[in-house]
């Protein structure tokens, strides 16, 4: 297999993780808030994540530091070297979603809120729901 296939692969495979723990993590949150579950919400969170992170990345208006973070966050996901090999089954991806989460709550929490509802290509709902994945606001 071509090298640059397997780096296409990983890169698919990681989103596709990411997808799927944002999305356990998202039933968790609505079933404990006793809220009806939206399909369509859960399937956009993880892409809109991803756009959010490279809004920010890019949003001048964004403390330098935290644009810096967001860069590097951005790099790691792309590179297929990991702290946990992706191969790993769950675990190699599951660093990928932790590291977003932590890059988010980093970014929101130097960047401030308005920043974050600037830059959400999402709906008001998957905001609400990042804003609870990342504990940013109770």
């Amino acid at each position: 297999m071509p090298y640059w296939l397997q780096i296409l692969l990983s890169v698919l495979g990681s989103i596709a993780l990411l997808w799927g723990a944002l999305m356990i993590v998202l039933i968790v949150h609505y079933r404990r808030a006793d809220r009806s579950i939206d399909w369509r919400e859960i399937a956009r969170l993880a892409p809109d994540a991803v756009r959010l992170i490279t809004r920010l990345a890019f949003d001048t208006a964004v403390p330098r530091l935290t644009r810096w973070w967001l860069g590097g966050l951005l790099a790691y996901l792309l590179l297929p070297i990991d702290l946990v090999p992706d191969f790993i089954p769950i675990l190699g991806y599951l660093d990928d979603a932790i590291l977003v989460a932590i890059g988010l709550r980093f970014a929101i929490t130097h960047a401030g809120m308005d920043a974050l509802e600037r830059n959400w290509p999402g709906t008001a709902d998957g905001l609400a729901a990042l804003v609870a994945i990342t504990r940013t606001r109770e």
